[in-house]
């Protein structure tokens, strides 16, 4: 049972945020309210984020626009088979000037990182993000550098059927916080689509919200949402069931439980509510939990273990709210 908590104006700073980069990105990527709402429980969440879908769909346009709508920095990487690690973490280079090793930093020290098509290059290039989106920092050569706060990744990927493409690391997979879909726009969506877009790049006219500091200051906010021990209890039983499910060879780990809480603190502040209720955990399973699955009589799809983990969410009955 979940006793219900009045709702207090802490998290108004968190709304007004939210509805001021909805409406931003909104103004390019149109008629994907739900999408880019899930960009933004996973930005505030001080997760990363990775957008699967065909080409063309408007993936890397999201991740653009998500971007330039914080006034921030921002590195875009292109992965593609002949990147190196190198090119992510960056080099130490020998400086005859100074007779010393000088660091140059690579893409990924930024506040916002745009990984574009990140299922092309080799896993060993992918997997140089490891510790990046783990710690928010990278070691070379021994030496550890501190990324840049606020740190996100976003990464767009294709699916694994196509050509020229890799399976992202099971562990890779698990450092992002949630995996959207674009899917088709709605017909009137297109339309528009044409009207605004033919003439002209729509991210031209997109312009900064907040800053670097005004979304950590919202960030802390968030990470101030209070969640009732039950609904703990609901999101262990949850990805107990990951676990035990005959259908799934790798059920959900412990970091995807801590990060399905922070996701649903996150939802629950932009919807005006210093508390989380069931509906924001179980409103958030298939997008924070799906991509982690592993089937085990096939390949994964995520299709499928969506399915799954719709399912198994639809099994365990949800906390009453008093």
């Amino acid at each position: 049972m979940v006793a219900a908590v009045e709702s207090t104006p802490s998290v108004a700073p968190v709304v007004d945020l939210a509805s001021q980069l909805r409406t931003s990105i909104s103004s390019v990527i149109e008629g994907k309210t739900e999408t880019v709402d899930m960009a933004l429980i996973v930005l505030l969440a001080g997760g990363h984020l990775l957008i699967e879908d065909a080409p063309g769909l408007g993936k890397t346009m999201l991740a653009r626009t998500l971007a330039k709508a914080i006034d921030c920095s921002v590195r875009r990487i292109q992965f593609t088979a002949d990147l190196l690690p190198s090119d992510i973490t960056g080099v130490s280079i020998f400086s005859p000037d100074t007779r010393t090793f000088e660091f140059k930093p690579g893409g990924v020290f930024a506040n916002v990182v745009i990984g574009d098509e990140i299922n092309r290059a080799s896993p060993k290039t992918q997997s140089a993000l490891l510790e990046a989106m783990e710690e928010q920092r990278v070691t070379v050569d021994g030496v550890t550098h501190e990324l840049p706060s606020p740190f996100m990744v976003v990464a767009t990927q294709n699916p694994i059927e196509m050509q020229g493409t890799y399976p992202l690391p099971e562990a890779q997979r698990d450092r992002f916080m949630a995996c959207i879909a674009m899917g088709y726009p709605a017909r009137a969506a297109e339309v528009a689509m044409l009207d605004h877009h033919v003439s002209a790049d729509p991210i031209n006219s997109v312009r900064p919200v907040a800053d670097a500091n005004h979304v950590l200051e919202t960030m802390a906010i968030v990470r101030r949402v209070f969640v009732h021990p039950t609904l703990k209890e609901y999101i262990v039983e949850i990805l107990g069931h990951t676990r035990s499910d005959g259908r799934l060879l790798l059920g959900a780990s412990p970091r995807a439980g801590l990060q399905w809480a922070r996701a649903a603190m996150a939802r629950a502040a932009m919807l005006g509510r210093g508390y989380v209720i069931p509906e924001d955990i179980a409103g958030l399973a298939v997008p924070v939990l799906a991509h982690r699955m592993i089937l085990a009589n096939q390949r994964s799809d995520r299709r499928n273990t969506s399915e799954i983990v719709a399912e198994l969410v639809s099994r365990v009955p949800q906390p009453r709210r008093v």
